[in-house]
């Protein structure tokens, strides 16, 4: 897979932020409403890792208290925005934070939702061990991931995206395994949910809950 940083992905998406919301909210939609489900019915106060514009905080509802971070700030200040223009009561919070050096204490937050985000971030496994930091024993992490093909045309549609990754911002190739992988390494996470959701079962929700 194509070696991303945390440059290359900060200036991918000051690219994509203006257009994000018209090329990936249809797409992306059900995903993000799965993920919300999944956190609310997992606890009221959450951390939303990879916030981007902020297409799932309307879908929180007033009860949920939402702290939203992001390594772009080009994208933050559009869901800043969003919060503002919509009244999202429902968000204490949005900042820019390098999702492996979250500026939380250990244990604060019932849940962590991380839609579309692990393609994304350089370190998989780093980003999942901090998350798991910040939610506490009993909680739970909820992903949202495109999980690669293993063979296949779409499996060679994919290795040719992968070469260019680094300006795309994401992996295009992503198997299960590193999710899965990080899960038997980690002996407080068990693998509670993973089922596969529209369109077209591109994308899959995993739900792991923390011991």
């Amino acid at each position: 897979m194509a070696a991303l940083d945390n440059a290359a992905v900060a200036s991918a998406y000051a690219r994509w932020a203006p257009v994000y919301d018209l090329v990936f909210t249809a797409t992306m939609a059900p995903g993000r409403r799965a993920a919300v489900a999944a956190a609310e019915a997992a606890g009221t106060h959450i951390l939303d890792v990879g916030v981007g514009t902020g297409l799932e905080l309307p879908m929180f509802s007033p009860r949920s208290r939402v702290v939203g971070v992001d390594l772009s700030e080009a994208m933050l200040r559009r869901a800043r925005e969003r919060v503002q223009r919509d009244g999202l009561s429902q968000v204490e919070g949005l900042s820019v934070m390098d999702a492996t050096r979250l500026a939380f204490p250990d244990a604060a937050f019932d849940v962590a939702v991380a839609p579309y985000v692990m393609s994304v971030v350089p370190d998989p496994h780093g980003t999942l061990d901090e998350i798991a930091r910040v939610v506490r024993p009993g909680g739970s992490i909820v992903l949202v991931n495109h999980v690669g093909a293993d063979a296949g045309p779409m499996a060679a549609l994919e290795a040719w995206l992968g070469r260019h990754g680094s300006k795309l911002g994401w992996r295009p190739e992503f198997p299960w395994d590193i999710i899965g992988g990080w899960i038997d390494k980690t002996p407080r996470a068990t693998l509670a949910e993973r089922r596969r959701l529209a369109p077209l079962g591109l994308f899959t929700l995993a739900v792991i809950k923390l011991g």
